[in-house]
């Protein structure tokens, strides 16, 4: 009984990790200049920020945090918190790789541990 539970918990979790039907699990090219503009026209900075640095109204920060391409697209397509599904009529895959593009050109944020003026005691 235990090893049915068990093959089932793995098959979901693997299952989870493919792409959407017609999608390769390969980060596909996308233009960072256009992303860029595409993430303020199709108002994703409402949510996650003009610099995709979060505390919008609901959206995290997914600058220096993007996941990989086949679960960014997924999530997009197929969200499972607040966030509006984006089907390809409304965004489509050459659009959604573009805004993949830049979030992904946006360097890491430091550490807060290393700046000083946030570690003052």
């Amino acid at each position: 009984m235990r090893f049915g539970l068990l093959f089932l918990i793995v098959a979901a979790v693997l299952a989870s990790e493919l792409p959407l039907r017609g999608q390769t699990a390969q980060t596909p090219p996308g233009n960072v200049e256009t992303g860029k503009k595409l993430f303020v026209e199709r108002a994703c900075w409402q949510c996650h920020g003009r610099a995709a640095q979060g505390g919008g109204i609901a959206g995290p920060r997914l600058a220096g945090r993007v996941a990989p391409w086949p679960t960014f697209s997924r999530y997009v397509r197929r969200p499972t918190e607040e966030m509006i599904p984006y089907s390809p009529k409304m965004l489509s895959d050459a659009e959604l790789a573009d805004i993949y593009a830049w979030l992904r050109s946006i360097p890491t944020p430091p550490a807060v541990s290393s700046i000083p003026q946030l570690n003052r005691k």
